[in-house]
């Protein structure tokens, strides 16, 4: 029997792949509900963000598979690198540092538990 799965993605969004990584493992195998509550209490930037990612994907589980929101978990959530805005910095004697503002595609994929 084949497992269908929701997915929900948020692309560009102007935090550094690697802080919403660090999110992501907080929540990843956990229920839907348990993993909102996590969000919730999490004082990170990237949390805010991915509880709307999530709240969709549950969204998109109901609407489009007809899935029961109580017994979703959540299946797999990463973040991989968007572009880079590249950025200039002046310094001392006429030079310019880089600065890099990087930009991450999260996904979120939930599916019903046996």
């Amino acid at each position: 029997m084949e497992m269908k799965e929701a997915k929900a993605y948020l692309r560009y969004v102007r935090i550094s792949p690697r802080k919403v990584q660090i999110v992501c493992d907080l929540i990843r195998g956990k229920e839907v509900g348990t993993a909102l509550a996590i969000l919730m209490q999490t004082p990170k930037s990237a949390a805010e963000p991915l509880t709307k990612l999530l709240k969709s994907a549950v969204a998109n589980a109901e609407n489009n598979f007809g899935m029961d929101p109580e017994k979703l978990v959540v299946t797999e959530v990463y973040a991989t690198p968007g572009p880079i805005l590249k950025r200039m910095m002046p310094r001392a004697q006429g030079r310019a540092y880089r600065i890099n503002k990087r930009t991450s595609h999260v996904t979120i994929a939930v599916a019903e538990k046996a």
